[in-house]
């Protein structure tokens, strides 16, 4: 049962890192944007929005 489960999780992850990639682009352009910008609010949120999106990866690709 405990193989069952780790293969289900390795095919979710599989599919996930592609949108989590697509995800990390767009959140990598509005960075870049607020950075433009000046916008400090949205350079925080940014920031911190793609830390988790690398914690999601990292615990992905494990």
């Amino acid at each position: 049962m405990e193989k069952v489960i780790q293969t289900l999780r390795r095919i979710d992850g599989e599919k996930r890192i592609p949108v989590l990639k697509m995800e990390i682009d767009y959140e990598l352009l509005t960075l870049y944007d607020a950075l433009q910008s000046n916008d400090k609010d949205q350079i925080f949120k940014s920031k911190k929005k793609l830390e988790q999106l690398r914690s999601e990866w990292i615990l992905l690709e494990v």
